[in-house]
């Protein structure tokens, strides 16, 4: 399993409702969701390495 980098993230209050909802209506916690979110935009836009298998 690849290690894990903590760090802070300021979030509009707004924006941050509005993941937390998406994060429940999906059974994520909020930091999974957000992870699912910036995975999935690396991944369409090419920015991710592909692992060696």
């Amino acid at each position: 399993m690849a290690k894990k980098k903590a760090f802070a993230l300021r979030l509009d209050e707004e924006l941050m409702k509005a993941v937390e909802k998406w994060a429940a209506d999906e059974f994520r916690s909020t930091n999974g969701q957000l992870e699912w979110i910036i995975h999935e935009s690396l991944k369409k836009t090419r920015r991710l390495k592909k692992k060696d298998k």
